[in-house]
C-alpha cells in the first residue's frame, strides 16, 4: 500500500525538552521530525503532537510545538487512552507516528491506533529511545503487529507520487 497524503495524519509523540537530552542520537531524531512535519505542512497533512506528563517532562521543544496544529497532554503512555482518536481529523486512516521513547509512548500509541483499525506508519528515522536496543525492539514488534516501517524520505516521495506535483521542488529542498 502506498502512502496517500489525503489520508495521512502525522502524530509526533513526546519530543519534550527534558526528555530529549537522554535520547540516543537525539539531534537526528529532532531533525527528521522537523523535516517530516514541514513536508506534511506543505502537503496539507495535519500535524498533531503529544506531551507526556508535561509537569515532569516539560513542553515539547519549541520548534516542534510550532509545527503542531494541536497538542494532546497525556498521562497514559499510549495517547489513545487520553483521547488521541478524538482529535484525529475524520476520514483520514493513515497515521504516521514518530517520536520518543520508541519502546514506551511511541510504541503504545501506535499499538492503540492499530487496535482502533488505523493504518499505522512509523517513520523509523524519526523515532528514538535512550538505548538503541529498546528502539530496535519497538520497531521489530510494530513490524510484526502490522505497522508499516518507512523512512522520512520514503514517505515524502509516496505522498508526492509524481515529480509534477506542485510542491515537488519545495519538498525536495527539505529532503536534500
Amino acid at each position: 500500500m502506498l502512502m496517500d497524503a489525503k489520508q495521512a495524519v502525522l502524530v509526533i509523540v513526546d519530543l519534550q525538552g527534558r526528555l530529549m537530552p537522554a535520547i540516543h542520537d537525539a539531534d537526528n531524531v529532532l531533525v527528521q521530525n522537523l523535516r517530516l512535519a514541514r513536508i506534511a505542512q506543505l502537503l496539507e497533512i495535519p500535524v498533531l503532537g503529544t506531551e507526556q506528563n508535561r509537569q515532569g517532562l516539560g513542553p515539547n521543544l519549541e520548534e516542534i510545538a510550532a509545527l503542531c496544529q494541536q497538542t494532546l497532554h497525556k498521562t497514559h503512555f499510549g495517547a489513545c487512552f487520553d483521547g488521541l482518536q478524538a482529535i484525529l481529523p475524520p476520514g483520514r486512516k493513515q497515521i504516521v507516528v514518530t517520536g520518543c521513547e520508541a519502546h514506551v509512548c511511541m510504541l503504545q500509541t501506535a499499538i492503540g491506533l492499530l487496535e482502533l483499525g488505523y493504518d499505522v506508519i512509523i517513520a523509523i528515522d524519526a523515532v528514538g529511545s535512550r538505548q538503541p536496543a529498546s528502539r530496535e525492539a519497538a520497531l521489530q514488534r510494530l513490524d510484526k503487529l502490522g505497522a508499516q516501517l518507512l523512512t522520512v524520505e520514503m514517505l515524502a516521495f509516496e505522498w508526492l507520487r509524481d515529480c509534477k506535483h506542485p510542491r515537488f521542488r519545495e519538498v525536495l529542498a527539505l529532503i536534500k
